[in-house]
């Protein structure tokens, strides 16, 4: 791959918690310092707590005190790309903003979109 951010989507990937659907998820966010932070999907049998590896990433990075980003790694074992949730999506816009977003599956095939291109018209804190 020769991308340690994409490398770090596909490890987070291995920690996945999914033990109801079986479709397990890494997610990499990269700071504005280049740091990376790692996340995966953490199923519950209530599987409204689920939560995606997009988020975990996002929350992680919060928690940490970083505050800009650059760009999120998903990866997943899935012959289409994988993109991030509609619920993601959202977060993603409001604690990340339009970032570069880069879907990677296991055979090592990827594309790289802006966050705007899957997400075109958010809401955010400009409506309130």
């Amino acid at each position: 791959m020769n991308d340690a951010l994409l490398e770090a989507a596909l490890a987070a990937r291995g920690n996945a918690h999914a033990p109801y659907s079986r479709f397990h998820v890494g997610a990499a966010l990269e700071d504005s310092s280049g740091y990376v932070h790692t996340g995966c999907n953490v199923e519950s049998a209530t599987y409204g707590l689920t939560l995606c590896a997009e988020r975990v990433a996002v929350f992680k990075a919060i928690s940490e005190g970083a505050r800009q980003f650059l760009r999120l790694a998903v990866a997943a074992d899935t012959k289409s790309l994988t993109p991030p949730c509609g619920a993601c999506r959202q977060v993603v816009w409001e604690l990340c903003g339009d970032i570069e977003i880069i879907m990677v599956n296991l055979q090592g095939t990827r594309e790289i979109v802006r966050l705007k291109e899957l997400f075109p018209r958010p809401f955010d804190a400009s409506f309130l």
